[in-house]
């Protein structure tokens, strides 16, 4: 999103999307999915869902390859889980993306009423 802030975002405004993907995997069973079977389901662009199941292995894991086509599976502490503990979970970790993120904003206000403090007595 922003290019100078030195953190990627994984769970910040995707949280929706992730859900979609758990849900995926939990109207399918207990099996192993490939991100363009996951793809067609929830209606998002292949490449989106890999970069969601790759960036999420706190839901998701990536099974050896077999037959040379790369799965992905529920981990066992997600499968164990309601899917409403599991959307309080990204919730959180959402949340605290947020802070992170209003954290950064801070620092660099404070930084710039620093400047301007030591600029402006001089002018």
């Amino acid at each position: 999103m922003f290019g100078i802030i030195p953190f990627n975002f994984r769970f910040r405004g995707k949280v929706r999307r992730i859900l979609d993907i758990y849900f995926c995997f939990l109207d399918e069973g207990n099996v192993a999915l490939h991100p363009t079977q996951i793809a067609r389901r929830t209606g998002m662009g292949f490449a989106e869902v890999a970069n969601r199941l790759d960036s999420t292995p706190e839901l998701f894991v990536k099974l050896p390859k077999r037959d040379g086509i790369t799965r992905y599976r529920i981990t066992t502490s997600a499968s164990t889980r309601t899917p409403e503990e599991t959307e309080a979970l990204l919730n959180k970790y959402a949340q605290r993306e947020s802070w992170l993120l209003y954290a950064f904003m801070v620092m660099v206000l404070a930084m710039l009423l620093i400047v301007v403090l030591t600029i402006a007595p001089n002018m």
